[in-house]
């Protein structure tokens, strides 16, 4: 039980010499990789650059006690930093300390849910995310981060959460532009999507060898974030305009707790749900991704936990909301990394680096953190999922094209809302009316198909209706229309044979409709039968009268009801 809900007791023991030296490299790698990411973060979220590095320790600490992948790296996000600053921006004012305060209820609340989803087993919860919805408010959400770092790749004014107030705070200040934020924003974004494209295959020709030639390209916002801070510190280049990180303080975060007013707590319920939802189905997917390739499996519900407690760890530790992040999980998975003590070890040398070395970074240009989300962020926005929608199934597309417009025009919560209901009513409406197909015998086999695709062999007075669906509420009246309108298009029939295959389920209102249906077809003299009825349905029909009053009988296959009455 205590191995149930600490993971690292699975792999501890077991720790080795061999495995320390993997992960000890994949820690180091993941720790400089990331720090650039971790600024440009929470600055993202409308906080203090040194924020993004305080949840990017304790948080991947606690991570590594509950956590179950092996691989994943927990810390701040793009989309999940996007989300807290539109809801942060909506109950205080940017950098003053009510807004510090809510992005701390914010993860304290996202993570007490986690945890609490987590110890109830709602790692089904995640699937109310259809994937054309997910992958819409990724798109829009890209496309967003892309238009909020506009401004500072310009050097100019551009504030709002969505596409439309960036555009209109940002179209009157273009001619105010700064020359020198300007070049290195556009430098800084070509050489990183130079190297992202080429840099690999470049290095390759000039005689390296594979992975350290993977390795460099991969460490291109690394060197981006070294040339441009020297760049700007020789010059001088904060003197004329150009926006640097500045002063951030030195040290580990304190221990605190957030004692604000009981209505901040209320007015970050709802975003820190949508907070936990997404953060969740995005960790998990890239956990399950990566455990598979190495034939190995995570515990949805445990992950659960272990995000949970990573954001608990955050709200106690001057962080803000975080998951596992897909590029610096990748970057980890890359690296070599064997267990989760790989993440401990990248989480104690960004320590490191907060302790004694965040002076190094006060003439980081803001440009620079800029084109470093731009380009990482713009790996989201899926061009071919959309025209695959499209061609597939026109009613998914629509619900991402309504997800990626009320994400743009309305922000983050309105279109993940909106895409999660879309999704639900999606369901309900196919749901609700069932495909249904009379079957004939396929001659000289025991095989069953529709009349109407297939040249079969039927009965005038024997009627076999293969319904493809369970059977619940939203589809009760509908079927039983569905059998009414079959017995009156057919006065010869005399058995009517419900094919129930597919039916993985009858809830209350379906029985009352198989009740009625039976009775209906009583008083018409035409006898109701049941085939291939799997068992946990048979058990449950068992616990009602239903079986008792049925006027036909239930047929192990649907080819003993056609010999039984052909």
């Amino acid at each position: 039980m205590l191995k149930r809900y600490l993971p690292i007791l699975t792999w501890l023991p077991h720790y080795h010499k061999r495995l320390l030296g993997a992960d000890l490299l994949a820690g180091l790698i993941v720790t400089v990789m990331v720090i650039p990411q971790s600024l440009a973060y929470a600055l993202l979220a409308g906080l203090p650059a040194v924020v993004g590095l305080y949840a990017s320790i304790l948080p991947q600490l606690f991570y590594t006690l509950f956590g179950t992948s092996k691989t994943l790296a927990v810390g701040p996000v793009a989309i999940i930093a996007l989300m807290t600053g539109a809801a942060l921006s909506s109950v205080a004012a940017t950098g003053t300390e009510t807004y510090l305060q809510a992005a701390l209820i914010l993860s304290l609340l996202s993570g007490g849910m986690l945890v609490v989803m987590g110890l109830l087993k709602m790692g089904f919860f995640s699937n109310f995310l259809s994937h054309p919805v997910i992958s819409g408010f990724l798109t829009a959400s890209g496309i967003l981060i892309a238009a909020s770092q506009l401004g500072s790749l310009l050097g100019v004014e551009s504030s709002g959460f969505t596409l439309v107030e960036r555009l209109i705070t940002l179209v009157p200040n273009l001619t105010t532009f700064n020359l020198p934020t300007l070049l290195i924003g556009s430098g800084t974004l070509l050489f990183l999507i130079a190297m992202r494209r080429k840099g690999k295959a470049t290095l390759n020709k000039m005689g390296l060898p594979n992975t350290l030639a993977d390795l460099i390209a991969k460490a291109g916002p690394v060197f981006a974030v070294v040339i441009t801070t020297l760049v700007t510190w020789h010059w001088q280049l904060a003197d004329r305009g150009v926006d640097v990180v500045g002063s951030i303080p030195g040290g580990l975060p304190a221990l605190s707790f957030p004692w604000a007013d009981y209505s901040l707590w209320r007015a970050l319920l709802i975003p820190a749900l949508l907070i936990s939802l997404v953060g969740f189905v995005e960790s998990v997917s890239m956990g399950q991704m990566l455990a598979a390739k190495r034939r190995q499996r995570i515990s949805p519900n445990q992950e659960l936990v272990g995000l949970g407690a990573s954001n608990l760890a955050a709200g106690l530790s001057s962080g803000m909301p975080v998951t596992g992040g897909l590029s610096r999980t990748v970057i980890n998975y890359d690296a070599g990394a064997q267990t989760p003590a790989a993440g401990a070890f990248a989480a104690l040398g960004i320590a490191l680096v907060t302790l004694s070395f965040t002076g190094w970074l006060y003439y980081l240009p803001i440009a620079t953190l800029a084109a470093t989300i731009t380009v990482s962020i713009l790996t989201l926005v899926d061009i071919p999922m959309l025209r695959q929608t499209w061609r597939y199934s026109r009613s998914d597309f629509a619900a991402m094209a309504v997800t990626i417009l009320l994400t743009l025009c309305e922000g983050v919560e309105a279109g993940i809302i909106s895409g999660v209901t879309l999704s639900i009513a999606l369901f309900l409406y196919r749901t609700s009316r069932p495909h249904s197909a009379l079957v004939g015998r396929v001659p000289g086999t025991e095989h069953f198909r529709n009349t109407t695709r297939h040249d079969v062999e039927t009965v005038n007075t024997v009627a076999l209706l293969r319904i493809d669906e369970s059977l619940y509420f939203a589809n009760a009246r509908y079927l039983e229309d569905t059998v009414y309108n079959l017995v009156a298009s057919h006065p010869e029939l005399e058995h009517v044979v419900l094919i129930c295959s597919a039916v993985n389920l009858i809830d209350a209102s379906a029985l009352e409709s198989l009740d009625a249906i039976n009775a209906r077809l009583k008083d018409s003299d035409v006898k109701l039968h049941l085939s291939e009825v799997k068992g946990p349905v048979m058990d449950q029909l068992k616990k009602s009268d239903f079986l008792d009053a049925l006027t036909g009988r239930v047929f192990l296959s649907t080819y003993a009801a056609w010999r039984e009455f052909s």
